[in-house]
């Protein structure tokens, strides 16, 4: 085992125990449902969410300290999650159906539904969540908790789905350095992150395609502990860059359940990454892929193991040059290799103005759409 894995393992068990405590001595807060954009078809989805107590958090504003974010961004990860209680999802036709959470509290239910929720957002269709049961030892804080999930369907009429990075690749987090990247996220909130000039334009221009409608899928892929959904979802809201579910980690130190790497040489960031890809990929079969992501980390080699096991399903990959010379070096030969062995490009783009022109010429967005991406990066 890995000491990382020893590591998480170790501080689960701190966690739990502290939370068994709390719970004997009456000190927890009241129990709180976080519910996570999720994604299927018509026919098979799933639903995610997290059982934890509530984490006092407040409203994210642009006239937060550092001070007050750090605090936040404390409470995040400083959480009281209840493990084996009840939860139920419920479907059309009076269908209810139950799940139980994990030692971390978190619960994932996959489905096949006789009918789907009705959209009230386009692509998007509510699912309703509520707690049941407490273990014994809770029970004194079961009350009226509920939540609402929302799952992407995409129309059969999206011409491509757009898998993309997050860190570097639209939320500026300066991950080759490890120092800024800390200050950065543990000082900083959904409002006071930077994004990267041109990102939502390119982004909006991807999602209407060719068409105009809002009708092309897209999936961000990342890192990053699940402790930071919010920020990350208010980040997406504020910026204008188009909703998609938040594929994140459950475990900051250790792996991902289900997630292991293929090899020794391979990290938890690949593995997590490249199996929350593959499950797109298969999910959609029909539909055709654009990745997105950027030189700081591994993306270039996870994507380039993308195209090559799903033959003819990418069209392109575009990699955001973060301006670290030894890391753009290394994408030349991978992506000639990729040009050579599958015919797909891999490109290192220096903004998103260069990759909105290729896209444009292409055939993936409008030429409005690529006039918008200009006029953003100014």
């Amino acid at each position: 085992m890995e000491f990382g894995q020893w590591l998480a393992d170790g501080w689960e068990w701190v966690d739990a125990s502290i939370t068994r405590v709390a719970a004997r001595l009456g000190r927890l807060r009241p129990l709180h449902l976080d519910v996570y954009r999720s994604y299927g078809t018509p026919h098979r989805f799933y639903v995610k969410g997290r059982l934890l107590a509530d984490r006092g958090l407040t409203p994210q504003t642009n006239a937060d300290s550092p001070w007050r974010n750090f605090q936040a961004m404390y409470r995040r990860f400083n959480s009281r999650e209840i493990p084996g209680a009840e939860v139920v999802i419920s479907l059309p036709e009076h269908l209810e159906l139950p799940v139980t959470t994990g030692p971390t509290g978190y619960f994932t239910l996959r489905l096949d539904p006789p009918a789907l929720p009705p959209s009230v957002d386009y692509l998007w269709h509510p699912v309703p969540v509520r707690l049941t049961k407490l273990p014994k030892r809770f029970r004194g804080l079961l009350g009226q908790v509920a939540g609402t999930a929302q799952v992407l369907i995409p129309p059969p009429t999206a011409e491509f789905g757009i898998i993309s990075d997050l860190d570097d690749t639209v939320i500026v987090t300066r991950a080759t350095h490890i120092l800024r990247m800390l200050r950065t996220v543990l000082l900083r909130n959904a409002h006071s992150h930077e994004t990267l000039a041109g990102v939502a334009a390119f982004y909006q221009a991807l999602l209407h395609g060719q068409s105009g409608r809002p009708d092309n899928p897209f999936f961000y892929v990342s890192s990053s502990p699940w402790n930071l959904y919010d920020v990350l979802d208010d980040f997406l809201r504020l910026q204008g860059v188009p909703p998609g579910p938040l594929l994140l980690r459950e475990t900051l130190l250790g792996r991902t359940p289900g997630s292991e790497a293929r090899t020794a040489g391979d990290s938890p960031h690949h593995g997590h990454k490249l199996k929350e890809i593959n499950q797109i990929l298969d999910t959609y079969p029909e539909l055709t892929f654009i990745l997105l992501g950027d030189s700081g980390q591994q993306d270039p080699d996870i994507y380039a193991e993308v195209v090559r096991r799903y033959p003819g399903r990418i069209r392109v990959v575009y990699i955001r040059d973060v301006g670290v010379p030894g890391r753009a070096t290394r994408v030349a030969p991978l992506a000639e290799a990729l040009r050579r062995d599958t015919g797909v490009e891999l490109l290192l783009v220096p903004d998103y103005v260069a990759a909105a022109t290729h896209a444009e010429a292409h055939g993936f967005i409008t030429p409005e759409g690529l006039a918008r991406v200009r006029q953003e990066h100014g």
